[in-house]
């Protein structure tokens, strides 16, 4: 591929050499957080950010939540503490359902989905029509920012309006969509039924919801090519699509791991689903491993479009699996705590079903020798540390589903 096929020669570099670079990154930034940063000169207060060079390194610090957010910010308002530039230097301020505020700085593209716009390719002088809302969240702006960078006029379309908006398109023809994956149709229907021109949209950067595969094919029988991103409001562009349509391809200025849910713990394998938890490189936000609360898991290879970062499978669900068993709240962590104490076990799971009315926590564990010993001292330990009662199950090492499912609730409550 021709060097123009990339954003720039960032996405191309030999991977050892981009790890290099981020972990040289990552301890200034590190740095930078626990400095200029109250959340994080708190949980940082006896790390040393020098010797944080490494992913065994940053493994070893703890992790921040986005759930925590809300209570974080009501608790020390507006930001938790967790920003290192005021708010009277924030180019916007913005909320999100919880309610949890986040800030964007004056740097270009902030939120680095550039690139995936670049990816989807799309140049300068390209007219959008952005069609996510640009009330109080940030969505629209992530691609607004994104489209700015690339010098591509948008047109701020929002949400509603499905009239106007179709009017528009017909008029100024559009070569790009950028929204949710369904609102595409939305507008594709409206301008059919109002006999209006939306043909000049050839290409859709879509995110905030699944793009089911009937939908893509609905798409590309159009003739619009699709590509879907990975964004959230506090860390902009995580991962997207290429023109390869093989994963999503993590941004040049974040370093992502998977993690067991619930944990700070990677997971074993590349392959394995867990928790993505990502630190960001940009010196005006240094969020370092935010957990997002999406199951995601590594590709192995490189993208066969030449690009070199890491890739992702995106999004598989949801990692919070945190459940109430007879009265107790039973947390991921807690299930990863158990299996921590015992070395016999490769992986674990807990599926609470109900029997006569009554729940049933089973602890299913994968052992290569289990026995009656073993199960009465897990027992005890799943007690101890759940405070609940629950059966042990050993099953084969590898049987167990890797779906990133610590707590599989599959009680019936009709």
């Amino acid at each position: 591929m021709a060097s123009s096929d990339y954003y720039d020669d960032l996405e191309t570099r030999d991977p050892e050499a981009r790890e290099a670079a981020n972990m040289a990154a990552l301890a200034e930034q590190v740095a930078n957080a626990r400095e200029n940063s109250v959340w994080f000169g708190k949980i940082f207060a006896d790390v040393d950010p020098t010797t944080i060079n490494s992913r065994e390194a940053l493994a070893t610090l703890p992790v921040t939540r986005k759930r925590d957010l809300i209570a974080l910010q009501k608790s020390n308002p507006p930001l938790g503490g967790l920003n290192v530039m005021p708010l009277k230097s924030a180019s916007m301020i913005f909320t999100s359902p919880g309610p949890i505020y986040e800030i964007a700085s004056t740097a270009p593209d902030f939120y680095g989905a550039a690139r995936a716009f670049y990816a989807a390719g799309l140049r300068k002088g390209d007219i959008i029509h952005n069609s996510l809302s640009y009330h109080l969240t940030p969505g629209a702006w992530i691609m607004d920012s994104a489209a700015k960078a690339l010098g591509c006029p948008v047109i701020p379309g929002g949400v509603g309006n499905t009239e106007q908006q179709v009017q528009v398109i017909d008029q100024i023809k559009p070569v790009a969509y950028t929204g949710t994956p369904d609102f595409l149709r939305v507008l594709l229907e409206k301008a059919a039924d109002l006999n209006l021109d939306a043909s000049s949209i050839k290409r859709a950067v879509v995110g905030g919801g699944p793009l089911f595969k009937q939908l893509r094919k609905e798409y590309n029988d159009r003739g619009i090519e699709v590509f879907e991103t990975f964004a959230t409001a506090e860390l902009g562009n995580i991962a997207h699509q290429t023109e390869a349509f093989e994963g999503m391809v993590i941004s040049e200025d974040k370093i992502v791991e998977v993690l067991v849910p619930g944990t700070g713990t990677p997971v074993a394998h590349i392959g394995d689903v867990g928790e993505m938890v990502v630190t960001l490189l940009h010196p005006d936000n240094p969020l370092i491993r935010f957990a997002t609360g999406d199951l995601t898991a590594v590709m192995t290879g490189i993208s066969p479009c030449g690009r070199t970062n890491v890739r992702i499978k995106g999004w598989l669900g949801r990692a919070d699996q945190t459940t109430k068993v007879r009265g107790m709240f039973v947390h991921p962590e807690q299930v990863a705590e158990v299996v921590k104490r015992h070395g016999e076990i490769g992986k674990a799971r807990l599926v609470v079903d109900a029997r006569d009315s009554r729940d049933h926590p089973v602890l299913q564990c994968e052992v290569e020798d289990g026995g009656d010993s073993l199960a009465e001292e897990l027992a005890k330990t799943f007690q101890a540390v759940c405070k609940v009662r629950g059966t042990i199950e050993f099953v084969p090492p590898g049987s167990l589903p890797n779906d990133g499912k610590i707590i599989d609730d599959i009680r019936k409550f009709d």
